[in-house]
């Protein structure tokens, strides 16, 4: 599709139990904004959507934590996002919510279409059951011991301990959250979306007919998930928070949030239309409508695989391009919110944003940084000290001194209006810079159009260089000491001080437009400070030199940013490193208050523990947190499943000597027979370490 009539852009529905970070910023909300601002700029018909994901077990979980309700939790964070976005200029067109009554009327029409064509299947299985609470336990409301590391953070999907990805049936001793009793097994009937039945159709789409155009690490994925195997996978679940089944034999079920939540993107359409006096129906349903998803990568398989076949078999259009991030990690770690190792957007907007004078300098400061260090192709990293210089070295001494160096000698050599531009004398500098006026235009234009926006945003202030470079090489304040009298060689001099400056403010002109997609305060304030009106930043004005009329008064010149010091940079580290350490005593204080019960030797002296030789190593699919390991333990070779992928690569690993519990019954984990445990340590950032020989055993060694 090469010139579509209209477009629908999406950002991922965030989570409403918390507040968002600026990885999850740099992931699926600048990268958005900045295409819509570029296609808004174009005049192009575009909607961007996006609104709050209110429903599923994590809800009313955090619920508990606060000592709350459900609706008051996510009345809390619905309102607090929505100010966190309008305060960071994201310009959604509607930011919608899940808990909607529009929104519940579209997602159980969806269910019902499905389920009336045939396209949905229904399956008996077996299920944890409270009997006290008579409540069948999502996998959030299952805990118990880890049977890979002996924590006893785990839950029914994850160890808190070591980072496993788990099942409940895996879960040593389990019990329920909500009445502290071990749950029982139950039948229970849901439906489900069998997904290997469109495996035809995700091959043909996604790895043939996108496999050039959609990001590799994206393609990459979904390939993965294909030929592993696609399942059915539940559409319904038995909880009391949710959607409800609208089926009378499905009381007490809700849609699973997997299936409600993208579905939130059409009904936040839907109520756009309704506020705005439009037809929803196109951006939906005409195959004339680009439609894009901007996500990060964990939400690759629901954006992909899952939500394009519930689209296709209910008669939508499918998304055009799917440009997944990668992640934002922090000061050298992973952003995380249960060690409090993040950046809020609201930490942000408090300690910069509200801060200053007008606010919307250190919004696009935040906005240039994290464009730069988008993780586009890979994971990247937000360093304080790198913000520091983005903002210093870049916005403050390459874009912002360019233009502030062009108003002041234009008011203090051409008496504050445009000068005229003599074409009779241009040189080869002139010309040059004219040139590259002339094509960033289409550089940029290009580098958004395939969702680069950090190779976009360098070409605009690779442009802003250039002019530095040309007012350097013309020297227009030693060339005004030239102009004293009337003399042939004066006018002469005053000529080059013309066509110097009028470059630049054309220039000016220029970036203001090619700017605005990026940073909209710093556009704003230029065209402020030209005296013209909004119509400028028009996209199509972009690479034309005669934007500033000859004449035309400019006002006096404003600093576009101001340079971060040094003090707030010391101070913004020592919080995040502040907050890290207060977060850990109160882990390390819930761990003494809820140690494990005192055990004799003879309890300690059941364990055997052997220390082993890693021989072979590699990551265990569909599982980002898993390791499968062959160690040599002398007289035998075991497989070993182990969480700590995210600490520890394949490759590292093999030759390492371990510490290995062999008389630990045999678990399945991700389908394989894991024979053991292997011992490690969490330190004080969350990391674990392995507990090795201080020096080289023989394998089998008895470890006591």
């Amino acid at each position: 599709m090469t010139d579509p009539q209209r477009y629908l852009v999406t950002s991922a529905l965030p989570y409403a139990n918390g507040l968002k970070h600026v990885g999850h910023l740099a992931g699926a909300y600048i990268p958005a904004d900045i295409y819509v601002r570029y296609l808004r700029a174009q005049k192009r018909d575009v909607v961007f959507v996006c609104g709050s994901d209110e429903h599923g077990t994590a809800i009313p979980i955090q619920a508990m934590k606060e000592g709350t309700t459900p609706q008051a939790i996510i009345d809390k964070y619905h309102v607090a996002m929505k100010e966190d976005f309008n305060d960071l200029d994201i310009s959604f067109d509607i930011y919608h919510r899940t808990s909607s009554p529009l929104h519940h009327e579209t997602a159980q029409e969806f269910f019902t279409k499905l389920n009336d064509a045939g396209e949905l299947e229904t399956k008996e299985t077996e299920q944890f059951y409270d009997e006290e609470t008579k409540t069948f336990l999502a996998d959030r409301y299952i805990k118990g011991t880890c049977p890979n590391c002996s924590s006893d953070r785990a839950f029914g999907d994850q160890c808190e301990n070591c980072g496993t990805t788990l099942s409940p049936d895996e879960l040593i001793n389990p019990v329920s959250t909500l009445s502290g009793k071990k749950p029982v097994k139950r039948k229970t009937t849901h439906w489900y979306l069998p997904l290997g039945k469109h495996e035809k159709f995700l091959r043909e789409w996604i790895l043939q007919q996108h496999k050039d155009d959609w990001r590799g690490t994206v393609t990459g994925q979904c390939k993965g998930w294909i030929e592993g195997g696609l399942q059915s996978r539940a559409v319904t679940r038995d909880l009391d928070w949710g959607i409800k089944v609208p089926l009378k034999e499905a009381e007490g079920k809700v849609l699973y949030v997997w299936f409600d939540a993208p579905i939130g993107y059409i009904s936040a359409t839907k109520q756009w239309a309704i506020d705005n006096n439009k037809d929803w129906k196109p951006y939906w349903e005409d195959k004339d409508t680009k439609l894009v998803h901007f996500i990060g990568k964990d939400n690759i398989v629901f954006h992909c695989i899952i939500f394009p076949i519930m689209l296709k078999l209910h008669g939508n259009i499918l998304p055009d391009n799917v440009p997944a991030n990668e992640f934002l990690n922090l000061e050298g770690d992973k952003m995380s919110t249960s060690r409090n190792w993040k950046l809020e957007m609201r930490d942000y907007i408090n300690d910069f944003v509200k801060k200053d004078n007008g606010g919307g300098q250190c919004v696009d400061m935040l906005r240039y940084y994290l464009t730069q260090i988008a993780p586009e192709t890979k994971d990247s990293e937000f360093t304080w000290k790198g913000y520091q210089d983005a903002v210093n070295s870049e916005l403050v001494s390459i874009f912002g001194n360019f233009v502030n160096r062009t108003w002041v000698l234009m008011h203090k050599l051409c008496g504050g209006k445009v000068p005229p531009l003599h074409m009779d004398i241009l040189d080869d500098n002139d010309k040059t810079l004219i040139a590259d006026i002339e094509s960033t235009k289409a550089e940029v234009q290009s580098a958004i159009e395939y969702y680069h926006f950090k190779d976009a945003l360098f070409q605009v202030i690779d442009l802003s260089r250039k002019g530095n470079q040309y007012m350097q090489k013309k020297e227009p304040w030693i060339v005004a000491k030239q102009t004293t009298d009337n003399s042939p060689q004066s006018i002469a001099a005053q000529k080059s001080i013309d066509n110097c400056l009028h470059i630049c403010l054309q220039l000016c002109a220029n970036l203001a437009v090619l700017i605005n997609p990026f940073l909209p305060n710093t556009a704003k304030k230029m065209i402020y400070m030209m005296k013209v009106v909004d119509k400028m930043l028009d996209w199509e004005n972009a690479g034309k030199l005669k934007l500033l009329s000859v004449g035309y008064s400019l006002r006096e010149p404003q600093l576009l940013f101001r340079k971060i010091e040094d003090t707030e940079i010391t101070e913004q580290i020592e919080k995040l490193k502040a907050g890290l350490v207060n977060k850990t005593t109160k882990m390390e204080e819930t761990k003494s208050v809820a140690s494990k019960s005192e055990i004799v030797y003879d309890d300690f002296a059941k364990l055997e523990l052997k220390a082993g030789t890693v021989i072979a190593c590699e990551k265990v699919a569909k599982a980002d947190k898993l390791l499968k390991l062959e160690v040599d333990l002398g007289h035998e070779k075991r497989t070993i499943v182990s969480g700590i992928a995210l600490h520890y690569n394949p490759e590292e690993m093999v030759g390492k000597q371990v510490i290995v519990v062999t008389n630990l019954a045999p678990r399945k984990m991700k389908g394989i027979e894991s024979q053991g445990m292997i011992l490690t340590a969490e330190d004080s950032n969350g990391k674990l370490q392995l507990l090795t020989p201080e020096n080289p055993v023989t394998p089998g060694s008895n470890v006591s």
